[in-house]
C-alpha cells in the first residue's frame, strides 16, 4: 500500500511539474523522510536508528533553538556498499514518467555524509566497522562509485550532490563549531580540503561516466527553518572555486548569504553554470520581483547572462513534513518564479 502510495503521489508531481513548465524534472522526494538520510540507510552496512538529539535549526524567531526529531541516526552494521539501492528503482520510475524529458535524481553529497557520521562516533571503538576516518572515507567512496555507476547504467544523465556543510567553513558564521578564539584553523582547513578531493573524487567518476554532475549548497531548511549564517565570500576560493561540479544551486533568498561577489570566483570556469536561488521556498507570500531583477542585474555583471539561473532557494519540502505553506502557495510561487525568469531569459 505504501508503494502504491508512493508511486501514485511521483505520478501526480511529476504531471504537475510538466504542467507549471519546470524544465528538469524530480520525482518530488516522496520515498523519503528526510532529504538525505534516505540514501544513506538504504546503503548495504547502514541503518536508521534513534539519535540521542534531533537537528537543531534556528526557529523562525531567529533567538529560539528548535530540535528536528529524533529518528534521525546513522548506525553501520557493516561494510558500506552501493549495489541494488532502491533509489535506482525511484529513478526508473522517474524516467518513465518523464517521457524523455529532462530528470534527476539528488542524493546527499559524499563529504556530507563522511561529516555526519565521522561526527556521530561512526569512526573507532571496538564494534565499530570502521576504525579510522580513512577508513570510513574508502568505504563511502566505495558505496557511492558502486551507486553512482548503477544509476548511469539504469539511464541516469543528471546526479546532483546536495550539501548543508559549506557554512561551518565560513569565519563569519556564529552558529559553526569553527569559529571562535581557540579553533585550529589549521585542522579546521585540512577538513575542509578533505571533503572537496572526497567530492571531486566522486565527481570525476561521475563524469567519467557521462554523468553531468550538478550540487546544491542548503544553508539550512527544515518546516521553514534555516540553520545558520556564513557568506559565500568566505568559502569562495574553497567550495566555489576548487569543487569541480557542473552547476551550482546556491541561496541568496536573504543576507546571511553576503554579497553576490563571491560569484566571481566562477569567472575563470567558463563551463559551471549558476543557478541563483533568489526566492524562498519557506516563506507563504510571494517572492519581492523587484529585488529578485535587481539581483540578477548584479550578477549578470559578474557572470555572463547565459551562465546563470533563477530558482527558489532550496526544495520546498526537505522533510516529509514540508515546509509551512499550502501547494495552492507553491505552486503560486513556482509560476511567479518561471514568469520572472521567462522574462528575464526571453530567448
Amino acid at each position: 500500500m505504501v508503494e502504491t502510495c508512493e508511486a501514485e503521489a511521483t505520478r501526480q508531481i511529476v504531471a504537475e511539474q510538466i504542467e507549471h513548465g519546470i524544465s528538469v524534472l524530480t520525482d518530488g522526494e516522496f520515498g523519503r523522510s528526510l532529504w538525505h538520510l534516505d540514501f544513506v540507510w538504504g546503503l548495504t552496512g547502514a541503518e536508521r536508528r534513534i539519535a540521542a538529539h534531533g537537528y537543531y535549526f534556528r526557529d523562525k524567531d531567529e533567538t529560539k533553538r528548535y530540535e528536528t526529531r529524533k529518528d534521525v541516526g546513522i548506525r553501520i552494521t557493516g561494510e558500506l556498499g552501493g549495489k541494488g539501492h532502491h533509489f535506482i528503482s525511484v529513478y526508473k520510475r522517474l524516467s518513465e514518467l518523464a517521457g524523455g524529458r529532462a530528470a534527476k535524481l539528488c542524493v546527499p553529497s559524499p563529504s556530507h555524509i563522511y561529516g555526519e557520521i565521522s561526527w556521530s562516533s561512526g569512526v573507532g571503538g571496538k564494534a565499530s566497522v570502521y576504525q579510522t576516518p580513512a577508513q570510513l572515507r574508502a568505504g563511502l567512496v566505495k558505496a557511492y562509485k558502486e551507486f553512482v555507476a548503477e544509476y548511469a547504467a539504469a539511464g541516469g544523465k543528471i546526479i546532483q550532490f546536495d550539501d548543508c556543510l559549506w557554512e561551518i567553513f565560513a569565519d563569519d558564521n556564529p552558529n559553526s563549531p569553527y569559529t571562535g578564539k581557540d579553533i585550529d584553523h589549521g585542522a579546521v582547513r585540512a577538513l575542509a580540503e578533505e571533503f572537496i578531493a572526497l567530492n571531486n573524487e566522486l565527481i570525476a567518476f561521475g563524469h567519467g561516466l557521462g554523468l553531468n554532475v550538478w550540487t546544491h549548497n542548503c544553508r539550512g531548511n527544515y518546516a521553514s527553518r534555516n540553520m545558520g549564517g556564513g557568506s559565500y565570500g568566505k568559502i569562495a576560493d574553497l567550495f566555489l572555486k576548487r569543487l569541480a561540479y557542473d552547476r551550482f544551486f546556491l541561496e541568496w533568498d536573504d543576507d546571511r548569504a553576503g554579497s553576490l561577489d563571491a560569484l566571481a570566483t566562477f569567472a575563470d570556469k567558463p563551463g559551471v553554470e549558476v543557478v541563483l536561488g533568489l526566492l524562498s521556498s519557506k516563506t507563504r507570500m510571494l517572492d519581492d520581483e523587484a529585488r529578485a531583477i535587481s539581483m540578477l542585474d548584479e550578477a549578470c555583471k559578474i557572470i555572463p547572462k547565459n551562465r546563470l539561473y533563477l530558482s527558489h532557494q532550496c526544495g520546498f519540502a526537505s522533510c516529509d513534513g514540508g515546509n509551512e505553506l499550502s501547494e495552492a502557495e507553491q505552486w503560486a510561487k513556482i509560476d511567479q518564479g518561471q514568469r520572472l525568469a521567462l522574462n528575464y531569459w526571453p530567448e
